[in-house]
């Protein structure tokens, strides 16, 4: 008999993958199928392992997907199945997010459940806003309300109780009722002078707030078409907004760039855009494969250790150094045994020169360009005549590397010690081409060919004449070249360049 699946009802917060739980990231992870909805960002989609079952179930005004008998059938079903369901939702699956009626059949049909609590937008939409719900100078309590009316369109809202409350008011699903909400608060006896607030998109790269007294909130957002998702703020609190507002201040806001790095580098980059205030979507290109076989690279510090001339070290890339030192570990030898002899280091780049220092070395050569081509002719104008180099790097390594050690006759031993793939994707990039399509990606990172053609082949046919692609060199640049791509390529062949880049170009200010 097979074993019954676990279901977990999560919220992923108000879409700034920031604010997505520890728990729900973990669960990201363990889950074999993630039921989702419109409300989950691209930045939170991209934090979706690849290779996991996804089912859209999102349901927006006028346009529902499924219907939402069909969504609790759906995870009791996959929950049958044996499988580990993560049911996502934007917010917190128990603040107006039908989570009750989830679990309903769950429980009915014995299924185990847990429930895992998301940021509410009715608290971080307006926090994102500079408006805080509640503050003793203003108002003691904040009330958090449906706009939406009863199928027969009637308002299920009770104006009166919520003048006399005196609290916030935090309308979710209003923005369609935004003229009714405001007649009927109005009629109940709020000044009409109350301020107001919409926020769209709230605390994502889309976010657009307008801010107005109760009686013209309505016109101005219809005047700026503001549109669903949106939070409504009512209360003496919004007046705060202008000397609170934080958000839109940060160096990158308002912008959403895709990165394609291995997943092991991914912080270096996509940390610091997110730190200045960007949203950006995670999705490596490329993954690390471990070789099955260690016998070329065995043979080749052996050959090393033996060699009594004059040789040289050469690592490309600063994974490359790290898997380097895993496998000497694994051979039984450490660094003593391989720096037996004359030996000199080079590294292709900062990055890479910055990894080796983790293990204690420190490298000889590094060229002035931080490219294949720069390296191979510098190694062989310092390498001496006769002299052994061995170069330690990916199995598809880029092959402007070799051609100038060739030609002054040195001896090369191109020793791989990993392997590269393009990742799989599937709903993922229909979702990052349709984001591409509407104007939702201002560019796309590349730090490397191989992420050049991995994305490609992951996202498919498209016009790419449409993506700004940010290539840390000429060689990345010239991949991205051939699908038509608009190009920016910075000063230098390192993340701190493109970072710089994308400040330049897309900063809202200037920094500090």
């Amino acid at each position: 008999m097979k074993e019954t699946g676990m279901v977990w009802l999560a919220g992923a917060g108000p879409g700034d993958a920031g604010l997505l739980t520890v728990k729900t990231k973990e669960l990201l992870e363990r889950a074999d199928v993630i039921v989702y909805d419109a409300l989950v960002s691209l930045e939170i989609f991209g934090q979706i392992p690849p290779g996991k079952e996804l089912i859209y179930v999102g349901k927006r005004a006028g346009c529902h997907t499924y219907s939402q008998t069909e969504i609790n059938e759906t995870l009791l079903r996959e929950a049958k199945k044996g499988k580990k369901v993560l049911r996502l939702k934007g917010g917190d699956p128990f603040i107006f997010g039908r989570g009750g009626e989830e679990l309903e059949l769950l429980v009915k049909e014995g299924i185990p459940f847990e429930i895992v609590p998301g940021i509410t937008s009715a608290a971080a939409v307006a926090a994102y806003a500079g408006i805080p719900v509640t503050h003793r100078d203003y108002v003691s309590s904040f009330h958090v309300i449906t706009g939406h009316a009863r199928k027969d369109g009637e308002s299920r809202i009770c104006y009166d109780a919520l003048v006399k409350a005196g609290g916030t008011l935090v309308f979710l699903m209003g923005v369609t009722a935004l003229k009714s909400i405001c007649g009927g608060l109005i009629k109940a006896g709020m000044d009409r002078k109350m301020p107001a607030a919409v926020i769209e998109q709230g605390t994502t790269s889309m976010q657009r707030k307008v801010t107005a007294r109760l009686d013209t909130i309505a016109e101005r957002a219809e005047k700026e078409q503001i549109q669903a998702p949106a939070v409504i703020v009512i209360g003496q609190v919004c007046a705060l907004e202008q000397s609170f507002s934080w958000a839109e201040k940060r160096l990158l806001a308002g912008r959403q760039f895709l990165v394609t790095r291995p997943s092991e580098h991914q912080p270096a980059l996509a940390g610091r855009l997110r730190s200045m205030g960007a949203q950006v979507i995670e999705m490596p290109a490329v993954q690390i494969c471990q070789l099955g076989d260690d016998s070329g690279f065995e043979q080749a510090l052996k050959e090393q250790m033996e060699d009594r001339n004059e040789k040289w070290m050469v690592f490309t890339s600063s994974i490359g150094v790290r898997i380097f030192f895993e496998k000497l570990s694994g051979s039984g030898l450490d660094i003593r045994d391989v720096l037996s002899g004359r030996i000199r280091i080079a590294a292709i780049g900062r990055a890479t020169e910055k990894k080796l220092r983790e293990y204690g070395l420190k490298a000889d050569l590094v060229p002035e360009e931080y490219c294949a081509e720069a390296l191979g002719k510098a190694l062989a104008e310092a390498a001496e005549e006769g002299c052994g180099i061995r170069i330690f790097r990916a199995k598809k390594g880029s092959g402007e590397l070799l051609p100038p050690l060739l030609e002054k006759g040195l001896y090369v031993e191109d020793v791989p010690l990993y392997d590269t793939a393009h990742r799989i994707y599937g709903e993922e990039c229909c979702r990052i081409k349709e984001g591409m399509k509407r104007g939702e990606i201002d560019a796309v990172t590349f730090t490397s060919a191989s992420t050049v053609k991995g994305f490609v082949e992951a996202v498919g046919d498209m016009d790419y004449t449409s993506c700004r692609a940010v290539c840390i060199g000429r060689q990345t640049a010239a991949e991205a070249a051939k699908y038509g791509m608009r190009l920016m390529i910075s000063e230098e062949a390192s993340i701190d360049s493109m970072v710089e880049l994308l400040v330049r170009v897309y900063g809202t200010r200037e920094d500090g």
